[in-house]
């Protein structure tokens, strides 16, 4: 390793690609990103088509590589992680894309789901695959396409996660890497570290439709070609490194890389998970191969699909008189609603609410799954119900939490602080609410670190530039936030038994409420 020896991590994100391009020691040189929207043509569809990501990750390159002079960076390798792909990008024999590819948030497989729980054997997929069943997996989605549009089925050859489709075009190697393969559910053998014949025979997908190359997500795809080096202004021959799942990268560049550390990464979405050596699908989270040692370690994870888009539902539609202080002050009107928040006792004053506004993931799993406010007084003002939310919000991450503890192998040991990353961690109450909810001291960190930075540390270690204790060391150090109250810590268990038992209850009402629909061929 030189000074200059520099490398590239992408991530491409549900609504935007963002790149880093780094010192081998973990110097952020230039940053870039890049928006788009989620396709949402008809309720419960969220789809993209992948020339939009390719196109963003190709901007973002550029971007990075127009803010250093080349005297400044010797680019060594490129990384590129994604949001998960749930079906995977259908191609043909030429590795075209035939159809959007179906991403995490897409719940259309509702009558697929009902198939699998009706015919196949289901303690033994949790057995080969470590992960149930639900819309929210990739092989669920599969089987919508197979249902659905059978002459889109017909001409597929294969099924390419986002960062296998984008290394493919790069390199012209097809190659998947072990936590996108086993994020994708009931086709994985997450024993075998392998594609599961006696799976994909039980769903009828066929093998073939899965690349045969499994790689670690630090592992060499292939080199870049000199085609695309040209154009994006790179060595040509440098190698592409795998990526992965942007969760797992996500959490590597926040400092988990060993059995028992966890964080939780709280933006649109929540997301909370750790590394451990086994996992039981049965507590009713999802897990894959770890994207660094991932032939030992498994990334295990649950989240809430609306944790920062609740408190925006909140803000944008109940909040519009502290939206317009904030614009005239010239203040976020976010500090103005935690101002009023703060003061108010755990469970702001008798009232709950249940964060799921698009339905739940881990550990309800219930698309059907629908919003609410319980305990609502005359006495309650907006303070009493953002905080609620925040609440909520907080009782979502802790349900995961203790779901994770209990899947545990009796050996490892979850560490008693939790890391906090993303958006909600520039929030000093909601902080304080999750120390309080979960009982565990709350680091946070210094700067935003985002999957982008995770996949420049696969690339660094993919390429040699760093060694393996250096991965674990990590290129950041969280730091104490806060610590939680030990007298609002017990208030909040017993507010916490409450949340639990709210979402049985009111299952019949919720999907009397909820109205299903299914969708249609979309147009490119």
């Amino acid at each position: 390793m030189t000074a200059l020896d520099c490398v590239i991590g992408v991530d491409i994100g549900t609504q935007s690609t963002k790149a880093v391009l780094v010192r081998a020691d973990g110097q952020i040189l230039a940053q870039y990103a890049q928006s788009y929207q989620v396709e949402t043509p008809k309720p419960l569809w969220a789809q993209q088509w992948p020339d939009v990501w390719f196109d963003a990750v190709v901007a973002c390159i550029k971007g990075v590589l127009a803010q250093v002079a080349p005297a400044q960076a010797a680019i060594k390798s490129i990384c590129v992680s994604s949001l998960y792909g749930g079906s995977g990008i259908p191609v043909d024999a030429q590795g075209e894309a035939l159809y959007p590819c179906l991403i995490w948030m897409d719940r259309r497989a509702q009558d697929e789901v009902r198939w699998v729980r009706d015919t196949v054997d289901l303690e033994r997929l949790y057995d080969i695959t470590g992960n149930g069943v639900d819309s929210y997996y990739g092989y669920t989605k599969m089987l919508w396409l197979r249902e659905k549009e059978p002459a889109i089925w017909a001409r597929t050859q294969q099924f390419l996660p986002p960062n296998s489709y984008v290394n493919a075009r790069l390199t012209g190697e097809v190659a998947v890497d072990h936590s996108s393969a086993g994020n994708i559910g009931g086709v994985y053998d997450v024993a075998q570290r392998s594609w599961s014949a006696e799976a994909l025979q039980m769903l009828g997908i066929p093998l073939h439709m899965m690349p045969a190359r499994l790689v670690e997500s630090s592992g060499v795809v292939g080199p870049l070609l000199p085609a695309w080096a040209e154009r994006l202004g790179l060595p040509a021959g440098i190698p592409v490194v795998a990526g992965g799942v942007d969760a797992a990268v996500a959490t590597l560049a926040a400092g988990a890389a060993q059995p028992g550390n966890h964080v939780a990464m709280i933006g649109t979405s929540m997301c909370w998970g750790t590394i451990r050596p086994s996992v039981d699908a049965r507590h009713g989270l999802i897990s894959m191969p770890h994207v660094f040692n991932g032939s030992q370690d498994l990334y295990v994870f649950g989240g809430a699909i609306t944790a920062g888009a609740s408190v925006t539902w909140f803000r944008e539609t109940f909040c519009q008189a502290e939206i317009a202080a904030g614009k005239a002050l010239g203040v976020d009107p976010h500090s103005l609603l935690e101002k009023d928040a703060a003061p108010l006792p755990p469970g702001s004053d008798g009232l709950l609410f249940l964060p799921y506004l698009m339905g739940e993931r881990s550990p309800v799993w219930d698309a059907q799954a629908s919003g609410a406010f319980v305990g609502l007084g005359l006495h309650h003002g907006r303070a009493h119900l953002y905080r609620a939310v925040l609440e909520g919000v907080t009782f979502a991450l802790r349900h995961n939490i203790e779901a994770g503890v209990k899947g545990l192998d009796g050996i490892t040991q979850l560490d008693h602080r939790l890391v906090v990353v993303g958006g909600a961690s520039h929030s000093d109450l909601w902080m304080q609410i999750i120390a309080e909810v979960t009982g565990r001291p709350v680091f946070t960190l210094a700067d935003d670190v985002e999957a982008s930075l995770g996949a420049a540390m696969l690339a660094a270690f993919g390429a040699g530039l760093i060694d393996a204790d250096a991965v674990r060391r990590g290129w950041v150090t969280p730091v104490l936030r806060t610590e939680p109250n030990a007298e609002a810590h017990a208030a909040y268990n017993d507010l916490f038994a409450q949340y639990v038992d709210l979402y049985p209850a009111l299952k019949p009402a919720m999907h009397r409420l909820r109205r299903t629909t299914q969708g249609e061929t979309p147009t490119r």
